[in-house]
């Protein structure tokens, strides 16, 4: 049975991918790097661990001892942690930080990923067994977005794409064709409230992929999370780019959306 790393953040997003690689015929080793991983994570993998983020040399070992060659990233890491402290960095980790000429998304996961390559572990693409999960072109859920609403999302979609060539975020928060709110270092969650917020109701919410998106990580992704953000600051659409946005829990969170008169769509560049 050949057996992947899977480095697992918050969300329901690594469940979905431990599933589903077991369904493959994969033995999936996991390493929960953050302090309240999903529940259901540990009874799902079939070895599992928890380790900090920060004791990077130790979650290099453990995956190197379980005869892993291949890992995959998946679930939020908020950089957040990066600005307020790692938690007791090994010498590993604190080397690793030293060398980053910025802190932007790209250049730290890149980092990372050089980093376990020195060891033999390849990074791949996180949406290998994922790929049911996203969504092609079309309205989700029973509402459809308004003329006005679309006007919005073909605005917040080409916001999003120059935000992420920038490497800044992948989300922005739009009405009447203004920007309320981009996404930043605090996460999409955070963005979303913001915007809402500003926005005083109706706002339409966007989140793409990055023009030169690397599958390997930071691929976007959206659950049940951000429908309740979205609820809590009165925002009624949300549009995520076609074929290349994680979709989690969709039944439950498109059923919900359509109890709140919520617009739930896939676009792309040609919307």
């Amino acid at each position: 049975m050949e057996k992947v790393g899977l480095l697992a953040g918050v969300g329901n997003l690594p469940v979905e991918f431990v599933r589903a690689a077991k369904q493959t015929g994969h033995k999936v080793i996991v390493i929960a790097v953050v302090d309240e991983p999903a529940p259901e994570l540990a009874s799902e993998a079939d070895v599992y661990y928890t380790i900090n983020v920060a004791k990077l040399d130790k979650v290099i070992r453990t995956m190197k001892k379980e005869g892993v060659t291949k890992i995959t990233m998946i679930g939020k890491v908020t950089k957040e942690i990066l600005f307020k402290g790692l938690k007791f960095p090994d010498l590993r980790a604190i080397k690793l930080l030293a060398r980053l000429r910025n802190r932007k998304d790209d250049t730290i996961m890149l980092a990372i990923v050089e980093e376990l390559a020195k060891d033999g572990l390849e990074v791949v693409d996180q949406t290998i067994y994922l790929k049911p999960l996203m969504p092609s072109v079309g309205v989700l859920t029973q509402r459809t977005p308004t003329e006005k609403e679309n006007d919005d999302i073909r605005f917040g979609f080409a916001a999003a794409k120059a935000v992420g060539g920038l490497d800044i975020g992948q989300t922005v928060v739009v009405k009447n064709k203004a920007v309320m709110a981009v996404e930043a270092i605090e996460g999409t969650d955070s963005c979303i409230r913001r915007g809402g917020t500003l926005g005083r109701g109706n706002a339409v919410v966007v989140k793409v992929a990055k023009p030169n998106q690397d599958v390997r990580f930071d691929v976007p992704a959206i659950g049940m999370d951000t429908l309740q953000n979205m609820i809590e600051s009165n925002c009624t659409v949300l549009a995520i780019e076609a074929g290349h946005t994680l979709f989690v829990e969709q039944q439950a969170v498109i059923s919900l959306a359509d109890k709140k008169g919520i617009c739930i769509c896939a676009v792309d560049e040609t919307y």
